[in-house]
């Protein structure tokens, strides 16, 4: 591996480019896979163009003028004697007026379109034919992810020298039996250069052999860094719990209601992982209102009888109060002593909840991620409960460990309401052992979902206005597309006074993100009480409001949020046995992707096919946050595309790290240099 500066015709101001595309070495520039190919194989004579297609074309130039207008222009009139086209350029070089001459031969390429004067091509890429210019490329041609001032051109140009001077430094890190035929130095050659006749329907799927020989090593890369990283967290032992005798049979009996079969088959994975000496490192998926909290408060018994510390950490203020409530409510009449503790705690409240959490007298302690700041010392933590993981970074989930007792780590429990594919789920959260909840508590009733255009907006007033005024409880979620609490809280804001002064008589709420921690909780209480029949919220009401009595949701705007989105807030409704109703109002036109999602909501209220649908739609990025997929960093391998490789890179991982460790380091530091960074936190 060398710097990109030792290859020919790499300069400081070169480098500087490479760097903007994570390019730094020659490995880099190998590894930097093209995007698409173009055949430019053959010239094509300029009476068979075709608009809207790329050509190579060659001719003489015959004529170069500037064109009046609102920016300066270059025309040139390129002629083969069949036909003529021009070459329209609005950035000037010297190169470029240099080639440009009346006489000058050149050969060029771009898309054919239709100008002001006949056919044009705009910013196609221009050689000037010499004596010493060689016959067009015998194979395709490849198409970077490039930045401005970096040409296509040049970037081939490296590359070409970088696999003629560097592919031969470049280690086997994979078992022969596991590189798909092809040695990964033939791989990379085939996959810049392809022959002409290679399969251009399988190169711009991803789904060529050589291709997928690199993708597999991609996805075998990130199964060994999850499996390192699990390995280095179980290194330390864990406090071992035996199942809670008295604490979970007194929670249980007060309960109005019983556990599911679900629930007691992934309370029993849990009481089994807590009997180890290892730390359990457990994810527990649950569509909206499966009863996941459940499962962990009987999880937190286990730990409180043996008179150990629980942490249960959410990603929002209104999440962590709604949990902080529900924990209070069944473990008070307990004895317990359950804590708060949340970033916008100052003064006296924030040292003495930190007193009581360091002297132990907080046996179970709920907040945000302020839990895992430097000020916060347990006196005796044993198991972590992290809801919505995906909304933290693995680093801050792993910032958690550290605060256990001395020579210890804490049990991992990670929950989610947001449905994850088997896709995700593995190369997300590879570290962790799955559970789902795939059952609903009974009494529950399906959710009706509409679609309806925002033109229709005054019949879904009236129509809400009247469900209210028999007794029924609905919330209005606004959106707005910038991700700002001030611009959500102004809409929210508009719409509760509109409707406010349209509908005197009704009792209506407002939350939002902008209000405090108090004004929000009472207003939740309130509607949880009955005692408003109308809230108008921001989607801060996404996850955790447990309202049964509510019983109608109508999202404005809809076509704004992502499937998962969408299921999250339709799932604060349907919670009771009132039949339940979901009207998501929309403008058009509406986009492709927009009409799909709609279309799903509509048909499915399963939250594991909308997962997959919403992984198909938005990609892994969207899915799991930025702080998730930030960790993930693929390179050649698209989850949605290559699912069917991901258990054979699991086993392969596996197999490499225990036969081959320096293959598997080698591996790391190839394909995610910061691994090293989530493995040893």
């Amino acid at each position: 591996m060398a710097a990109v500066q030792q290859l020919q015709g790499v300069g400081s101001a070169s480098a500087a480019l490479l760097e903007k595309l994570n390019i730094f070495t020659t490995d880099d520039l190998l590894f930097h896979l093209p995007r698409d190919y173009e055949d430019r194989s053959t010239i094509i004579p300029m009476n068979q163009l075709e608009v809207g297609r790329s050509y190579l074309l060659e001719g003489t130039v015959k004529s170069v003028d500037f064109p009046p207008g609102k920016r300066k222009s270059m025309a040139i009139l390129l002629d083969d004697e069949l036909g003529k086209v021009t070459l329209r350029f609005y950035h000037l070089y010297k190169a470029l007026t240099d080639r440009g001459k009346v006489g000058n031969r050149l050969r060029v390429f771009g898309e054919v379109r239709v100008g002001a004067r006949g056919l044009e091509m705009y910013h196609p890429e221009i050689q000037l034919i010499t004596e010493h210019t060689p016959l067009p490329q015998t194979q395709l041609t490849a198409i970077y992810p490039a930045t401005d001032g970096l040409t296509q051109t040049k970037l081939r140009e490296y590359v070409k020298h970088a696999l003629k001077q560097h592919s031969d430094d470049l280690p086997e890190l994979l078992p022969q039996k596991f590189t798909n035929g092809y040695a990964l130095k033939q791989a990379l050659h085939y996959i810049h250069e392809p022959p002409l006749d290679a399969n251009m329907l399988q190169l711009s799927q991803g789904s060529h052999p050589a291709q997928q020989r690199l993708i597999f090593e991609e996805l075998v890369a990130h199964q060994v860094s999850l499996l390192t990283r699990r390995a280095y967290i179980q290194q330390i032992a864990a406090p071992s719990f035996t199942n809670s005798k008295t604490f979970a049979k007194q929670l249980l009996t007060a309960l109005p209601f019983k556990m599911t079969a679900a629930q007691k088959r992934v309370s029993k994975e849990i009481s089994d992982d807590l009997k180890q000496h290892k730390p359990m490192l457990r994810l527990v998926q649950g569509d909206v209102g499966a009863g996941k909290t459940l499962v962990a408060a009987l999880a937190a018994c286990h730990a409180l009888e043996e008179g150990w510390q629980v942490a249960l950490m959410a990603p929002t203020e209104i999440l962590a109060e709604q949990h902080y409530l529900n924990f209070k409510r069944w473990f008070e009449p307990l004895g317990l002593n359950v804590a708060w503790l949340s970033g916008k705690q100052k003064g006296k409240a924030r040292a003495l909840a930190e007193q009581q959490i360091q002297q132990g007298s907080a046996q179970l302690v709920i907040g945000t991620h302020a839990l895992f700041q430097d000020s916060v010392a347990f006196h005796k933590l044993g198991l972590v409960i992290i809801d919505e993981q995906h909304r933290f970074g693995v680093d801050q989930r792993l910032a958690l460990r550290n605060k256990g007792a001395q020579q210890t780590t804490p049990h991992q429990l990670v929950m989610t309401a947001t449905p994850i594919p088997r896709t995700l789920a593995m190369s997300a959260y590879g570290d962790l052992d799955t559970s789902v909840i795939d059952e609903l508590p009974p009494g529950r009733t399906p959710i009706q979902t509409v679609t309806i255009p925002l033109d229709r907006r005054e019949e879904v007033l009236q129509r809400i206005a009247s469900n209210c005024a028999e007794g029924k409880q609905a919330y209005w979620v606004c959106t707005l597309v910038e991700q700002s609490e001030t611009l959500d809280a102004q809409a929210a804001e508009a719409t509760y006074a509109e409707i406010k002064h349209r509908f005197p008589t009704l009792n209506i709420g407002l939350v939002h993100g902008k209000m405090k921690a108090d004004d929000k909780q009472a207003v939740m209480q309130q509607f949880k009480n009955n005692e408003l029949q109308l809230l108008i919220a921001t989607t801060v009401i996404e996850v955790g409001v447990d309202v049964p009595n509510a019983s109608i949701m109508v999202i404005e705007n809809a076509e704004r949020l992502g499937l998962s989105q969408l299921h999250q807030l339709r799932g604060r409704v349907g919670r009771g046995a009132k039949a339940s109703f979901c009207a998501l109002l929309y403008k058009n036109p509406l986009s492709q992707n927009g009409q799909e999602r709609l279309r799903i909501m509509r048909e499915t209220n399963d939250g594991f096919i909308i997962a997959e649908k919403d992984l198909e739609i938005r990609g892994p990025g969207e899915l799991l946050g930025t702080k998730q997929t930030g960790d993930m960093g693929f390179r050649v391998a698209k989850l949605e595309r290559d699912d069917h490789l991901l258990n054979q890179a699991h086993y392969v991982a596996q197999q490499i790290l225990k036969d081959y460790p320096v293959q598997a380091n080698a591996l790391l530091k190839r394909w995610l240099p910061e691994a090293p960074r989530y493995a040893y936190v």
